[in-house]
């Protein structure tokens, strides 16, 4: 399967709409959080399914707000990261990924994309489209997986109209 990979829009998705029609063969949009109502209105404009959770912006502050998706490469734990602490260590999220038998976890909340593989485990935060930090352009990510495979690749957006 081939996942566009977005967080930390804030009610801004129209960098997400472009940025999906840039890419070729998108199954799913995975949205990690802040604000999941954009990715109700992705999956409505551009016709393909979404995936959500809900973030600190969304009023979520349960250590429930999370989703497992399950792929040909395994299980992967979807959280917008507030509730793991992410901005201070991703040791909490991945002590909830592996408790859950998952093999990635993705995660939003910083706006700085990071991709890097710990213990086994895949770490990707796609970062922010629309309100990078960490003095680079927005990001995005795309996710391949196949049953061993677990590609991701993270993109920048250069918006031209700024």
């Amino acid at each position: 399967m081939k996942f566009l990979v977005i967080s930390d829009t804030h009610g801004k998705i129209e960098a997400a709409i472009e940025a999906f029609k840039s890419l070729k063969d998108i199954d799913q949009i995975l949205h990690l959080g802040d604000y999941a109502r954009d990715g109700s209105q992705l999956e409505n404009k551009l016709g393909v399914p979404v995936v959500t959770v809900r973030g600190n912006m969304d009023g979520s502050y349960s250590n429930e707000d999370y989703r497992i998706i399950r792929t040909e490469f395994g299980k992967i734990y979807l959280s917008h990261g507030h509730m793991e602490a992410v901005k201070y260590s991703t040791h909490n999220l991945l002590y909830k990924a592996y408790s859950l038998g998952c093999k990635a976890a993705l995660y939003g909340h910083t706006h700085v994309p990071m991709y890097e593989n710990v213990g086994g485990i895949h770490l990707l935060n796609p970062g922010s489209l629309t309100m990078p930090k960490g003095g680079k352009a927005g990001s995005y990510s795309v996710i391949q997986t196949e049953q061993d495979l677990f590609k991701a690749t993270i993109l920048y957006w250069n918006d031209k109209r700024k």
